[in-house]
């Protein structure tokens, strides 16, 4: 069943809560789930993706840059009442308090060094200031010599988890890499069948157990098969609930501890996915995940349908996190290495 039969497994998705306890040893044959053979993708880096990632992130431009346009330009002085009136735009675009606090305190010094003569130097020293958080904790994911990969994915359900994993896998594959994927969220309907989906369209197997099953019984097939087939690169799918911090914490406790058990060192990468267009939750996400499952890199999904693209700041900075991706549109090509400098000048650029 290719990908377009599927999509009616994907409405009415509902959660399940399985009270299995972990086996520590496999409980189950895994199920393979068949490929056909991977499409020709273009290029990642093809022509034109700079005016792609601007428009993607027009919503945010309007709302965040626009108004910080309509407020300093023109000025030809800068005092404290516009700093105060820079503030509040910050804020209420998603940039975050404690970010905010941090940048209008920043250009309050450089006003009292009299380095903002007026509003273009002011709109200037802002870009550069974010510009500088972003670069902070900048680093791409970088697979290295370990063999394999193992990438852990988490986030709550709704943000777009499987279908960056998808979408990551296509690219993976896309470069020469072997991927396995592993359908660990057993407890939200339809989940499995949409990683299928997603293995079908790059040609990657996904590892799979019934509906309900333990994830953990899941994580401990797909090690041994990445291992068994000499895989490059292991994604593994995760459960997006968020009961309790303690059932959270203890389900990620009990993945890892499967997963280092069998390729030691692993995993390598824990990747949470965030939905930009959900502002301030996307934070208080950021805090639980970052808490409880040892977050080591952030993906942001959605940029292109929300002006709340400030939250991509506010989390990296906040959470000292590496935005190892972007999501600016639907396609393939769309899911993007996060860019510090080419994230603010499609944001800044005219």
């Amino acid at each position: 069943m290719g990908p377009d039969e599927k999509k009616g497994f994907f409405r009415g998705l509902m959660e399940k809560i399985s009270g299995a306890e972990l086996p520590e040893t496999e409980l189950e044959a895994p199920e393979t789930a068949p490929v056909q053979p991977a499409p020709v993708m273009e290029a990642i880096d093809k022509p034109g993706f700079f005016e792609r990632l601007k428009s993607g992130l027009k919503k945010t431009k309007d709302g965040l840059v626009g108004r910080i346009d309509a407020l300093v330009l023109g000025k030809k002085t800068i005092d404290a009442d516009t700093l105060e009136e820079l503030e509040e735009i910050l804020i209420t675009s998603d940039i975050g308090v404690k970010t905010t606090v941090e940048l209008i305190r920043t250009l309050e010094q450089r006003l009292g060094r009299s380095e903002l003569k007026d509003g273009e130097a002011l709109r200037g020293a802002l870009k550069d200031e974010i510009l500088a958080r972003l670069v902070a904790h900048h680093q791409p994911l970088h697979l290295g010599s370990k063999k394999p990969f193992v990438m852990l994915v988490i986030g709550v359900n709704g943000v777009g988890k499987t279908t960056t994993i998808g979408k990551l896998a296509a690219r993976f594959s896309a470069s020469g890499s072997r991927v396995l994927l592993a359908a660990a969220d057993t407890f939200r309907a339809a989940a499995a069948e949409q990683l299928i989906a997603w293995g079908n369209r790059s040609g990657v197997d996904v590892i799979r157990h019934k509906e309900g099953s333990d994830p953990s019984a899941v994580v401990f097939d797909a090690c041994k098969a990445a291992v068994a087939r000499d895989v490059d690169v292991l994604i593994i799918d995760t459960a997006g609930r968020l009961h309790t911090k303690v059932n959270l914490m203890e389900e990620m406790k009990k993945i890892r501890r499967v997963i280092d058990r069998e390729i030691p060192g692993a995993p390598h990468e824990t990747l949470l996915v965030l939905d930009a267009a959900t502002g301030q939750n996307a934070t208080s996400q950021a805090r639980l995940f970052k808490e409880a499952a040892g977050v080591t890199g952030l993906a942001l999904t959605k940029l292109d349908g929300t002006a709340k693209g400030g939250i991509v700041v506010a989390v990296s900075h906040e959470f000292a996190l590496p935005v190892r991706y972007i999501g600016v549109g639907e396609s393939i090509e769309d899911l993007r290495d996060f860019d510090p400098q080419e994230f603010t000048d499609a944001l800044f650029q005219a």
